[in-house]
C-alpha cells in the first residue's frame, strides 16, 4: 500500500514496527520465537514517548499505526522458522494497515538468520514490497550494526546511536521519527551517501567514553548543521558475525548530494585513519589475571567484566571458565571477600536447587551446556539461599559457596542495574567483588565500580577477534589484514526514490 507522498498540513499516517536483535554467529544458541518480546497495538505504541499526545510538538497530528515489534536479548542466530513467522506478520499487517505516508522500521543492524546473510536488507526489501515505493521508511539502528548498500537501497532515512553504552537509544528512535515527519511535512525525498569502511573492531574498543570514538561521534551533530544535511551516522560494525557485511560504515542523509558525498568521505577517512588508535575502554587481563586483580585490590566493590560471554552482545550466557577459577581461589574465602557472580544460564541446575529448597545443600555442575560435549561446566557446591521467579531470568536460584554467591537463571539475561541484584537479595554496594557477563560497563555498574577490569575470556563474543575463526569476511579488513593498503572510500549516492523506484538501487 503506497502513501500519498507530501501531506503538508494534513494528518499523517505513520506505521511503527520492526524486528530487533543482535546475533553472534559464534554462539551455540539458537534464538526462537519465545525468546522475543512481541508487542502490538497500544503496548507497542507505549514503547515510545513521541506517540503520546502532548509529548512532542512535531508528533502532533500524526496517526501512529502500530504493527508488530519483536525484540530479543542478543544471542545466537535466529531460527529460520521464527524469522519467517515474524516477517510474515509484519508484512501482512503492513498490507492490512491501509495507505501509510511513512514507516518507522526499528532494526538493530546485526540480526542473523541461519542460512541467510544480510537479513535486515532482506527484511527491508520485504517491507518495501508491502508498503510500495512512495511510503518513506526511516530506520533507527544500533551503531554496532553492519550496514550494506542493499539495506540503504530499500530505505529513505537511516540513522544510528551515537553513544556506547547506548544511553541515547530512545533518542535515536525519536530522531528517526522526527526526521521522517519533517520530510513528510516538507515534501522532502532525501538522498543518502553510503560508504563501507573496511575496519571491524569490538564495541569495547570503540566506546564513546574515550577517544578516538568520543571525538568522531561527537562531530556528527556538527555535520548535521551543514546546509543540505539531515542526518549523519557512523556504524562500527558487528564483530561477532561471520558475514561479508561485517565492517564499519558511514551514511549521510539529506538533500544536497555534493555535500553528502564530501562529508561522508571525510567521516569515513577520519575513522579509517584512526583505526590503530582504538584501545579497550578499561584495563584488561586474562580470566586468572582478572580474579587476582580483584582479590588483591583495595578498591571495593571491584567489578570484573566476563566479556567473552556477554549476553547483551550475543553471548550464550553459560560459559563457566571464569566461574571455575573464582570458585577454586582459596584467597577469596580466606580473606572473607563477599563476592557475587551474576550469572550463569542453567535451567537444569535451577531445578536441582528447587528440589533441594532454600537452605538445602547442592553439589552441581553448572554451565557449559550450550557448547554440547565441548562445554566445560563449573562445579558448584553450596547452600541454596534464594529461589525466585525473576521477570527476566525466569526461575532463578542463588547458591552460596563459601563467600561467593552465584546466580543461576533459566533464561539468558543481563545484570546491568542495581535492582537486578537487589531483587535477588544481593547488595552489590556491600560486596567486595562483583562479576557480570558484560563488556564495557553500563552506567549503574560504572558508578558502582571502585575498581574494574575486563576479563578477556573465551566465548561467542570473544574480544580477541583473531582467535574466533572468521571465514566469511570480505577481505582485506582491519585488523585481520593489518598491512592492507588504504581503501577507496568514495561514497555511493542513493538519489531520492522517484517514479516508483530508487534510481541506482540495483546492486
Amino acid at each position: 500500500m503506497s502513501g500519498t507522498g507530501d501531506r503538508t498540513g494534513k494528518r499523517l499516517r505513520v506505521g511503527i514496527g520492526g524486528v530487533h536483535i543482535e546475533c553472534s554467529t559464534f554462539t551455540p544458541h539458537s534464538t526462537g520465537y519465545d525468546d522475543f518480546t512481541i508487542r502490538r497495538g497500544a503496548e507497542l505504541l507505549n514503547l515510545f514517548d513521541f506517540t503520546r499526545p502532548g509529548r512532542e510538538d512535531w508528533a502532533e497530528e500524526v496517526e501512529w499505526v502500530p504493527l508488530v515489534h519483536a525484540r530479543a536479548v542478543p544471542g545466537g542466530s535466529v531460527d529460520p522458522a521464527t524469522y519467517a513467522r515474524l516477517e510474515d506478520e509484519l508484512t501482512n499487517r503492513l498490507r492490512q494497515a491501509g495507505p501509510l505516508d511513512g514507516l518507522v522500521l526499528d532494526l538493530h543492524g546485526a540480526m542473523h538468520v541461519a542460512g541467510r546473510q544480510d537479513i535486515e536488507a532482506d527484511l527491508a526489501a520485504a517491507v518495501r514490497s508491502a508498503v510500495g515505493p512512495d511510503c518513506l521508511i526511516a530506520s533507527p539502528t544500533d551503531l554496532h550494526g553492519s550496514v550494506t548498500a542493499a539495506l540503504v537501497a530499500q530505505l529513505d532515512l537511516l540513522t544510528a546511536h551515537r553513544l556506547a553504552p547506548h544511553e541515547d537509544e530512545w533518542l535515536t528512535r525519536a530522531r528517526a521519527a522526527r526526521l521522517l515527519v519533517h520530510c513528510l511535512r516538507q515534501g522532502i525525498r532525501p538522498s543518502m551517501a553510503w560508504v563501507r569502511v573496511p575496519v571491524l573492531l569490538p564495541g569495547e574498543k570503540t566506546s564513546t567514553q574515550q577517544q578516538p570514538a568520543r571525538g568522531i561521534y561527537g562531530s556528527l551533530a556538527d555535520i548535521e548543521t551543514l546546509p543540505g544535511v539531515l542526518d549523519a551516522a557512523l556504524w562500527v560494525g558487528y564483530a561477532w558475525a561471520d558475514e561479508p557485511r561485517s565492517a564499519a560504515a558511514v551514511v549521510l542523509t539529506g538533500t544536497d548530494e555534493t555535500v553528502l558525498r564530501d562529508q561522508a568521505h571525510r567521516l569515513a577517512e577520519r575513522y579509517w585513519q584512526a583505526r590503530d588508535e582504538f584501545t579497550f575502554v578499561g584495563p584488561t587481563g586474562t580470566a586468572q589475571q582478572a580474579v587476582t586483580a580483584a582479590v588483591e585490590s583495595t578498591r571495593r566493590p571491584f567489578v570484573i567484566s566476563d566479556s567473552g560471554d556477554n549476553p547483551t552482545a550475543g553471548g550464550g550466557g553459560d560459559t563457566a571458565d571464569l566461574l571455575t577459577l573464582l570458585l577454586a581461589d582459596d584467597r577469596i574465602a580466606e580473606r572473607e571477600l563477599s563476592t557475587i557472580y551474576a550469572g550463569i544460564l542453567d535451567p537444569h541446575a535451577v531445578t536441582r536447587c528447587t528440589q533441594a529448597g532454600v537452605g538445602g545443600t547442592v553439589d552441581l555442575m553448572v554451565g557449559g551446556r550450550l557448547e554440547g560435549p565441548t562445554g566445560l561446566p563449573a562445579r558448584l557446591t553450596g547452600r541454596v539461599d534464594l529461589l525466585v521467579d525473576d521477570p527476566e531470568g525466569g526461575p532463578t536460584a542463588v547458591v552460596t559457596a563459601r563467600t561467593v554467591s552465584v546466580v543461576l537463571t533459566s533464561r539468558r539475561r543481563p545484570f546491568h542495574h542495581i535492582a537486578d541484584f537487589t531483587r535477588l537479595g544481593l547488595d552489590p554496594h556491600q560486596s567486595d567483588i562483583v562479576i557480570v557477563k558484560i563488556g564495557y560497563l553500563e552506567p549503574e555498574l560504572r558508578d558502582l565500580a571502585h575498581g574494574w577490569i575486563i576479563a578477556l575470556t573465551p566465548g561467542g563474543v570473544d574480544q580477541d577477534l583473531l582467535r574466533l575463526g572468521h571465514h566469511e569476511l570480505a577481505r582485506p579488513l582491519h585488523p585481520f589484514d593489518h598491512d592492507m593498503p588504504d581503501p577507496d572510500l568514495t561514497p555511493r549516492i542513493f538519489p531520492p526514490r522517484t517514479a516508483g523506484e530508487r534510481i541506482g538501487a540495483t546492486l
